[in-house]
């Protein structure tokens, strides 16, 4: 599958960066998870990392298109 239109100029570039970013977190928060015997947690984290990983290498697209999406949401900080 084709990445993003538009993702070989600066913008696309630091997406892939941060997507990049991201996956290597959810590994480190999967190490956690995984110590503490958080089975559930371990799961999703992994399905988040899986998740990037198509994403970062073109497999998966960014987003959805706006007609299949559904708005997740917002966790609280």
């Amino acid at each position: 599958m084709a990445r993003e239109n538009g993702e070989t100029n600066g913008r696309g570039n630091r997406t892939m960066e941060n997507i990049a970013y991201i996956r290597q977190m959810l590994g480190e928060l999967r190490a956690v998870a995984e110590n503490e015997g958080a089975d559930m947690l371990c799961y999703l984290i992994e399905m988040a990392y899986v998740e990037a990983g198509d994403v970062h290498s073109g497999r998966r697209a960014l987003t959805l298109s706006h007609g299949e999406r559904h708005k997740s949401p917002r966790m609280p900080f």
